[in-house]
């Protein structure tokens, strides 16, 4: 089936992203040359290209270390629009979809209180407030313990880890959707020491628009999650090399909105850097769901020809211990026929141009993915940008390694 264009329908998006760049751009060019060259915590872990971007700041209103009572000011925020085509065994879809709207601020108090909030709009900003994605405060005690407490993200698999600000591609793999992971208040310790990352908290597996019920109505059952990371680049001859491991347990019940569909998971990735070549593998399986055991790989490599221009491409193999176990990506395939089964092979290769970092860039892909006996193709491109203070972790976080 066919849904046809959309461009009277979605005639405001170009309006909204030119306002969007044009009201952060000017707030940022306006309050940050005072001390432009001052990195702020969340930039301090990771690797920054040597040559400084025009948009490096986006979104950053103070910054400066002389004010005791706050360091840090941004607006935060993110625009995701595509445009696809899928075609399937006996079914096609195409459409422009508003991926994803969001906008909020942080702000970093007492040089080690942070807090942050952010909203999201719905799917083609319908209805354009839709709940927050984020909010929590956040205390650090020290690098290696930062106590958060609030509505925050899950991280269970480093693809999950990974912001959908720096992701090379439209959707994150299919046994990683699979978890239904998302937003919900939560209690996590976080910290750095030495070569070593480690990350873990308890959920509710519960969200809604109404942020109160989200925060109050805790019969959703719970989910225990945690990661450890640990840099191996004295074991590994390359520019950079991590090892990251990940668990979740869920004990979910008949209300919970996430992290309903497996009791267990476990996950391992080997991220790796060398010049201008990356290279993401990453092992998961879940167990415990009524619809069967579920184990996949996802393998991520990527090049840049030049600090802009980056050739990228995945392939996923998954395989369930039941008919039904692997469930297809709900955007796309399941449009064009994909539905169940228990086999899952995927191929995507792509061409994406960093107009200024990730703040500001242009994919374009093409996936063939065969679920159980039937296919599907789906092209794309798309339109990311991005303003507020960049996401701590090893590649691909913020790096751009084509410098």
């Amino acid at each position: 089936m066919s849904r046809g264009p959309t461009t009277l329908r979605n005639a405001p998006t170009l309006r909204l992203i030119a306002l969007i760049v044009v009201i952060v751009g000017s707030a940022s060019h306006a309050f940050a040359q005072a001390d432009p060259e001052h990195p702020g915590e969340a930039q301090a872990a990771s690797p920054r290209p040597a040559v400084r971007e025009p948009l490096q700041d986006l979104g950053l209103i103070h910054r400066g270390s002389s004010n005791t009572l706050v360091q840090e000011l941004w607006l935060l925020g993110r625009y995701h629009g595509q445009l696809h085509r899928s075609d399937g065994d006996d079914a096609s879809d195409q459409d422009w979809e508003n991926r994803r709207f969001r906008v909020g601020a942080q702000a970093r108090l007492l040089r080690n209180l942070t807090l942050h909030a952010q909203m999201v709009s719905g799917n083609d900003l319908e209805p354009f407030y839709n709940g927050f994605t984020e909010l929590w405060a956040g205390w650090r005690f020290h690098d290696a313990l930062v106590l958060t407490i609030g509505q925050q993200k899950h991280r269970f698999t480093h693809d999950r880890n990974v912001s959908s600000r720096y992701i090379n591609y439209l959707e994150r793999a299919l046994l990683t959707n699979m978890f239904d992971e998302d937003y919900t208040p939560a209690v996590t310790l976080s910290g750095r020491r030495g070569p070593w990352n480690y990350y873990g908290g308890i959920f509710s597996n519960k969200a809604t628009r109404n942020m109160k019920a989200t925060f109050t109505d805790l019969d959703s059952g719970y989910s225990l999650l945690g990661s450890v990371t640990r840099d191996i680049g004295e074991y590994i001859g390359s520019d950079t090399a991590f090892l990251s491991i990940s668990f979740v347990h869920s004990d979910a019940t008949s209300d919970a909105t996430n992290l309903n569909r497996f009791d267990n998971g476990l996950a391992a990735a080997l991220i790796l850097t060398q010049g201008r070549t990356s290279l993401v593998v990453e092992g998961t399986v879940g167990t415990g769901s009524a619809s069967g055991n579920a184990v996949g790989i996802n393998v991520q490599p990527s090049y840049f020809f030049t600090r802009r221009v980056q050739l990228v491409g995945r392939y996923q193999l998954a395989g369930g211990t039941e008919m039904g176990t692997l469930v297809a990506q709900r955007r796309y395939e399941r449009e064009v026929g994909l539905r169940t089964g228990d086999r899952y092979n995927a191929a995507y290769a792509g061409l994406n141009f960093h107009v200024a970092e990730h703040r500001v860039k242009l994919m374009s892909g093409v996936e063939y993915a065969r679920l159980s006996g039937r296919n599907a193709v789906t092209g794309s491109v798309a339109l990311r940008l991005f303003w507020g203070p960049h996401s701590r972790g090893p590649f691909p976080m913020p790096s751009v390694l084509g410098r």
